[in-house]
């Protein structure tokens, strides 16, 4: 037992010790005796004394494991020792990396003779997660070696008021970077929506008589919304040939597995219409203000970023555009043939963004993303979209999958789970972008 279990024990004893007086006192209706109020006293004293003794203990016990946790690789690669199958931090690694890198996969190659994996070697491993959701395609192709709603009534909803290989199949991902990052340990995540508002702020006199001076009321409308977390998913075939190479698989997580999770998620945040297992993503969120087309592109963005402020009293942090028309955009001209924004060297990085983006429209980042489809608009207050991640990211390997066994295949899967919601809808605006 370490010190700070033996700390809890000790004062739960001495609270226990009290807490026996305090009811026995109670149930014989009388006060407590000079010997006992002594003795909860001292006990009561000493339960103090062992908190604050306990707060010490569980920093120092924090420390340790921050020293243990930078240290491990270390550790590791000296004295072959092996990770516990938790969740990894995974700072400066990607989803591939800390899975070859992992207890889980390295235990996998030392049970074969040499790492190279036989016909009739069975494969499975644990899932390997990672503490948080990394920008990582998907492939329906075999991968060989020879080239280069769940716990159901037992879960209790949460109620929250307010890079290596190739990318070819790859589009940006930036979308989640605008939005407010949340986690759940449940299945179901309630929270309160505003619907509207009413400011009735008024300079008032001060009462005369018992019929004047009454200060007026304002309100605020709320629901309370309930959205189920979903599962993405999906996996892809690879030969045991193949699984020997570790750079290979690390190679297929990062660039399809991990990437393709964070693909769908960026369409589910968008365009989900809440059928099924999808989410319920922005489009089909109730409540959302319409910006009509109105005289050109750039007229109509201008007009929806007032609907932001005025209507839904927010401050707009950003445009999301389909890349379709974030190039009708760039190509925009004056009466004398010249760029608005900068022609062909106006592109720029915007801080706090995990990637290029185009030029600012009305002040604000332009975010190209697919998920928005082409000649639609949305700008709002990003903060006031919420992702709740309830499982990480993960990888499991099997050849337990239809035939696999007898074809010498194994299947590599990646999974998460999440929730998203919109707290305000009417603090985003959806824009027609033609006529």
């Amino acid at each position: 037992m370490n010190n700070v279990d033996k700390l809890i024990e000790r004062l739960r004893d001495c609270l226990g010790k009290a807490q026996a007086i305090a009811t026995k006192a109670e149930e014989e209706n009388r006060d407590f005796s000079d010997s006992e109020r002594t003795e909860v006293a001292a006990l009561i004293n000493e339960a103090g004394t062992l908190k604050t003794d306990l707060k010490a203990a569980k920093a120092d016990a924090k420390v340790r494991q921050t020293l243990a946790d930078l240290g491990g690789d270390l550790d590791d690669d000296a004295k072959g020792k092996q990770l516990t199958p938790t969740a990894r931090h995974t700072v400066g690694k990607s989803l591939g990396a800390t899975f070859t890198e992992s207890a889980e996969y390295k235990g996998l190659l030392d049970s074969v003779p040499g790492g190279h994996f036989s016909k009739d070697h069975r494969v499975q491993t644990r899932p390997v997660s990672v503490d948080s959701l990394l920008l990582g395609g998907g492939s329906k192709t075999l991968i060989t070696g020879a080239g280069s709603t769940s716990g159901g009534p037992f879960v209790w909803p949460d109620f929250l008021g307010m890079q290596v290989g190739p990318d070819a199949f790859n589009r940006p991902l930036m979308l989640r970077n605008l939005v407010t990052p949340g986690t759940t340990t449940s299945d179901l995540v309630e929270y309160v929506r505003v619907t509207g508002h009413t400011n009735n702020a008024a300079p008032t006199a001060e009462a005369t008589t018992t019929s004047n001076g009454t200060k007026p009321e304002s309100g605020i409308a709320t629901v309370r919304i309930s959205t189920p977390v979903r599962t993405i998913a999906h996996w892809i075939p690879i030969t045991k040939r193949a699984l020997s190479d570790a750079a290979q698989i690390r190679t297929l997580i990062d660039s399809f597995l991990q990437y393709g999770l964070e693909e769908e998620l960026e369409d589910q945040m968008i365009s989900g219409d809440g059928t099924g297992e999808n989410f319920t993503g922005l489009a089909a969120t109730s409540g959302v203000q319409v910006q009509a087309w109105d005289t050109n592109i750039l007229t109509t963005l201008r007009k929806a970023k007032t609907k932001v402020r005025t209507v839904g009293r927010s401050i707009p942090t950003g445009y999301v555009i389909n890349p379709t028309d974030v190039e009708t955009l760039d190509l925009l001209t004056d009466t004398q043939g010249r760029f608005y924004f900068g022609g062909p060297m106006g592109s720029m990085v915007n801080p706090g963004l995990a990637g290029p983006t185009t030029a600012p429209v009305w002040n604000l980042p332009v975010i190209e993303t697919e998920a928005v489809p082409a000649g639609t608009a949305y700008v709002g207050d990003w903060r006031k979209a919420i992702l709740w991640d309830r499982e990480q990211s993960s990888i499991t390997m099997s050849d337990s999958h239809a035939s696999f066994f007898v074809q010498n295949l194994v299947a590599i899967l990646a999974e998460m789970r999440a929730a998203f919601g919109v707290i305000q809808p009417s603090a985003f605006v959806s824009c027609t972008l033609h006529a």
